[in-house]
């Protein structure tokens, strides 16, 4: 019975909590919260994509900028926070090892103070682009009623938008923070894009469950990626000893790489204008303009009671 085990079995937990790396926390620091940062990109994307995602009534004709200072202010106080928290948390290690980083409280909320600012500065960047990829999407997509049904609704743009708000904190250096962004849009979409990729305009990824795109890949403009595509390592045997190794492929302008093909390799780049058939398995370059298929595979069709 439980009533009967239960001792041991709170005495076999406690002993598991020896473990340094069982505790989320460290002294005197909080690991960033997900429902904020959650909430971060929850209203900025109202910011980004005005009316879509809130209550505002703006137009063309009105002036939105009361909207988009008072929204950002709290955008802003928000993420500042959570930055500050990352920063202070993964402090610790750099400290300990003498490397001469400034970890103090007030050194960490300058260097908040920076990030932001320059992470705010490239938001209307991200939005032109954004404004790319909604119309890469809508040219590629016969299925498409309207612009506004993309932006409303399909999960691979709402997976891009996500990426590209994280890219800018992973350039900037933030830990952690960009990696749950990611996680959040992976969890809601089955796309994963590590915020650490280099992805270009008018970026496609149509129907997209199962796309996961590596850390290092470098992906071009005009580029449509279909469902199961994987852009990743050809091995990651050698665990973090291959931290900040090149070990995705590129992925060059006007690329097309169909449902379940891997794509793997970080010397791996796929030529402009290729187009890269389903269920391939693709491991070395390929010159522009190719065209990568699987060898015709026979298919057999038997009928009821026919005998093989």
């Amino acid at each position: 019975m439980f009533g009967d085990n239960l001792e041991r079995i709170v005495q076999g937990i406690e002993k598991n909590y020896e473990a340094d790396e069982i505790f989320f926390t460290k002294p005197g620091r909080a690991f960033p919260n997900r429902a904020a940062i959650k909430g971060v990109l929850k209203t900025l994307r109202r910011v980004i994509f005005p009316g879509y995602f809130g209550e505002e009534m703006l137009s063309a004709q009105t002036s939105p900028s009361y909207f988009i200072g008072q929204t950002l202010i709290e955008v802003e106080r928000v993420l500042r926070e959570q930055i500050i928290l990352a920063l202070t948390y993964m402090s610790e290690d750099h400290d300990q090892d003498g490397d001469g980083c400034d970890c103090t409280s007030e050194a960490i909320r300058e260097r908040t103070a920076e990030i932001c600012t320059r992470f705010f500065d490239e938001l209307p960047n991200i939005q032109r682009v954004l404004l790319t990829d909604v119309q890469a999407i809508y040219d590629g997509d016969p299925a498409a009623g309207s612009k506004e049904e993309i932006i409303f609704s399909y999960p691979g743009l709402y997976a891009i938008y996500v990426h590209r708000v994280a890219h800018v904190l992973h350039k900037e250096g933030v830990p952690v923070i960009p990696r749950i962004m990611s996680e959040l849009a992976h969890s809601g979409t089955g796309i994963d894009i590590a915020p650490g990729a280099t992805v270009g305009e008018y970026f496609c990824i149509d129907h997209g469950t199962g796309v996961v795109i590596g850390e290092t890949t470098i992906i071009g403009d005009h580029v449509k990626l279909y469902q199961g595509v994987t852009l990743g390592a050809l091995s990651t045997r050698g665990g973090q000893r291959l931290s900040g190794v090149r070990r995705h492929p590129t992925i060059e302008d006007n690329v097309t790489i169909y449902s379940n093909a891997s794509v793997l390799g970080g010397e791996t780049v796929i030529g402009e204008g290729s187009c890269i058939a389903g269920s391939t398995f693709v491991t070395s370059s390929v010159p522009p303009h190719s065209r990568v298929s699987v060898k015709a595979q026979e298919i057999t069709v038997r009928q009821p009671g026919e005998r093989d």
